[in-house]
C-alpha cells in the first residue's frame, strides 16, 4: 500500500477531477520576464549569476491529453536550477511554474503554494485552489510550481500502468512467510524501477534541495522576502525553508502541520493515531459507537485479506488494501463521510464497487486504467530524506503498539515502515528536519483538531521547534485535512489579515 500520503484535502476530494496544465510556455501570448515588488530582492547566496539573473518567459500554459491548459489568465514558465545545490555552477534542472497575476492594485508580491505529498504538482493544483483564495488573489500573484521530481519538473515514474496494478494483488499486512517476502520483494523492485527512471536525478530531490530552489525562484520573481503558503508536507518544506533563510522570510502561513519532530516511526505511528481519529469522528457521526464501529470494519478487513470482493470493474477485486484505500479518501474531509456511509454498507452486502472506485480516486487510476504518479515522487523524495530504515525484525516488534493506536489503520502504517524504503538505491539524509528559524518573522501555524493525516499536535511542535517569537499557533476545532477555506470563518479571517495587513493573532487562537 503506498504510504497514506501527507497531501491536501482539495487533492483528495478532487481525485481525478483536477485541471492542470504542462510546464512552460506555449511560445505565443508572451508576458514580460518577471514582475518587480519595485524593490531590489535579496540574491541568494552561492548562485551563479546566469542563475540569478536569468528572467522568467512566462506564457500561455501547455495542455496535455491527460490535463489540458487551465481557463483563466494562467501563465506558465520555466525555471533553472543546479540540479547538484552542492555544484551550483554545473548541470542544470527545468523546474515548472505557473502563476496568475494579482487582480488588484495594492500588490504585495507573489504568495506561493506547495499543496503537499510530498510529490504533488503545484502546476495542476493551484488553478483549481485559486477560488479558495480568491481574497488573497487581490493583492498577490498566485504562484505554484512542480517541485524537483514531481510532474513536469523531470517528474519520475517508477513502474508501469500494467506492473502497478498487477501490484495490487500483494499483501500489504503479510500474514505469512511467504507473504513477507512477495511484500519486501515488490518494494525493492520499485525501489530499482525509480533508480533506474530518475537516473541522476535520485540523490539531489530532497526537501533542503527544494527549500534552496524556493529561494532562487523568490529571487527571481523579484520579492525581497518569501510570502508562502505550505499546506500538509508543504508544512514541512516551509519549516525548512525558515531554517535555511530566516531573514528572507515574509508572511508565512503553515497549514495541516507535519510533526517535524517525528522519524519514519513517528510519522507512521501519527497517523494511525489521526486517522482512527477521524474515523471514530465519523462513527459517532452515523449514531454508531466508535469502538463496535472500529471492530466492525476491521473485521470487514480481516475477511477481504482471505476473499476479496467482486466489484463492477472487469477482472477487479476489492482486496483489503484498496478496501483501505478506499476508506481513507473520504475521511480527508467531513463533506466524504456520506460516501464512506454508502461504500462501507455495500460492502457489507458483498459488492466491493464503491470502496474500489474511492480507493481508484486516491490512486490517481482513471478509467482507461492509467495511473499518477504523485506516490511514485512522494517516494524518491521521502526515501531521499529519511535515514530511518526499519528492518523487518524492528517492524513486526511495533506492529502490537501500531494495532493498539489504531485497530484500522495501525497494521497497514506499520507494515508500510518496513517496505516504504526497503533496499532503496540512495541513503536518507537526516532523521527528522531541521526548522529552528532564529530571527525569522513570525509564521503563523494553523493546526486542525479533527485533522487525519497530519494530527494537530503536530502544529504546537512546529511552532515550538520554529522558536520562540516566530511559531505562532492557530487551533480551528473541526473535522478533514487543512483548515483554510473548510468553513470557518475565523480561521479565514485571521489567516486573510495575517496575509493581507500583516496582523499577527495572539499565540494560542483558538476558533471554533
Amino acid at each position: 500500500m503506498a504510504r497514506l500520503v501527507r497531501w491536501t484535502a482539495l487533492t483528495a476530494a478532487a481525485a481525478l477531477l483536477t485541471v492542470g496544465c504542462g510546464g512552460g510556455s506555449s511560445g505565443d501570448d508572451k508576458d514580460d520576464a518577471s514582475p518587480s515588488s519595485g524593490r531590489p530582492s535579496a540574491a541568494p547566496s552561492g548562485v551563479p549569476d546566469a542563475l540569478a539573473s536569468q528572467s522568467l518567459d512566462w506564457g500561455r500554459c501547455k495542455g496535455t491529453a491527460e490535463s489540458p491548459a487551465p481557463d483563466g489568465d494562467w501563465q506558465c514558465a520555466t525555471l533553472k536550477a543546479p540540479l547538484n545545490w552542492s555544484e551550483p555552477d554545473g548541470e542544470t534542472i527545468d523546474l515548472a511554474l505557473i502563476r496568475a497575476r494579482a487582480t488588484g492594485d495594492e500588490r504585495i508580491g507573489s504568495l506561493l503554494f506547495n499543496f503537499g505529498g510530498p510529490g504533488g504538482s503545484g502546476v495542476s493544483m493551484m488553478p483549481s485552489y485559486a477560488d479558495s483564495v480568491s481574497s488573497l488573489h487581490q493583492r498577490y500573484d498566485l504562484v505554484s510550481w512542480d517541485p524537483r521530481g514531481v510532474a513536469a519538473s523531470e517528474g519520475v515514474r517508477c513502474r508501469a500502468d500494467e506492473a502497478i496494478e498487477n501490484a495490487e494483488s500483494v499483501d500489504s499486512t503479510p500474514d505469512t512467510a511467504a507473504e513477507e517476502r512477495a511484500y519486501l520483494k515488490d518494494a525493492a523492485d520499485f525501489g530499482q524501477g525509480c533508480e533506474k527512471a530518475a537516473g541522476r536525478l535520485m540523490a539531489h530531490v530532497s526537501t533542503t534541495d527544494t527549500a534552496r530552489d524556493m529561494d532562487l525562484m523568490r529571487h527571481v520573481l523579484g520579492d525581497e522576502k518569501m510570502h508562502y503558503f505550505g499546506i500538509s508536507y508543504g508544512t514541512e518544506l516551509g519549516g525548512v525553508y525558515a531554517h535555511l533563510f530566516p531573514k528572507h522570510v515574509g508572511r508565512v502561513i503553515l497549514d495541516a502541520v507535519v510533526d517535524p519532530g517525528a522519524d519514519t516511526m513517528g510519522h507512521a505511528e501519527n497517523q494511525a493515531r489521526g486517522f482512527q481519529r477521524a474515523l471514530e469522528d465519523y462513527l459517532r457521526s452515523t449514531g454508531k459507537d466508535p469502538k463496535q464501529g472500529s471492530q466492525e470494519i476491521a473485521a470487514l478487513l480481516e475477511r477481504l485479506d482471505a476473499n476479496p470482493l467482486p466489484t463492477s470493474s472487469p477482472g477487479r477485486k476489492l482486496t483489503q488494501t484498496l478496501a483501505l484505500t478506499g476508506i481513507v479518501l473520504p475521511l480527508y474531509s467531513k463533506d466524504g463521510w456520506p460516501t464512506l456511509t454508502s461504500a462501507l454498507a455495500a460492502a457489507e452486502e458483498g459488492d466491493g464497487s464503491e470502496l474500489l472506485a474511492l480507493a481508484d480516486g486516491y490512486n490517481e487510476r482513471d478509467p482507461s486504467g492509467r495511473y499518477g504518479t504523485t506516490t511514485h515522487s512522494q517516494r524518491v523524495i521521502s526515501c531521499l530524506d529519511d535515514k530511518q530504515r526499519p528492518t523487518l525484525e524492528e517492524t513486526k516488534r511495533l506492529l502490537p503498539r501500531f494495532e493498539k493506536v489504531s485497530p484500522v489503520f495501525g497494521a497497514f502504517l506499520g507494515w508500510d515502515t518496513a517496505g516504504w524504503c526497503h533496499e532503496w538505491p540512495v541513503a536518507g539524509q537526516r532523521e527528522t528536519p531541521q526548522v529552528s528559524a532564529s530571527g525569522s518573522a513570525p509564521i503563523l501555524v494553523v493546526g486542525n483538531t479533527g485533522d487525519p493525516a497530519t494530527p494537530y499536535e503536530g502544529a504546537r511542535r512546529m511552532a515550538d521547534e520554529l522558536g520562540k517569537d516566530v511559531g505562532v499557533v492557530l487551533t480551528w476545532k473541526g473535522e478533514g485535512h487543512g483548515a483554510y477555506g473548510s468553513g470557518s470563518e475565523c480561521v479565514d479571517s485571521t489567516v486573510d489579515a495575517y496575509l493581507l495587513e500583516g496582523t499577527v493573532p495572539k499565540d494560542g487562537k483558538v476558533c471554533s
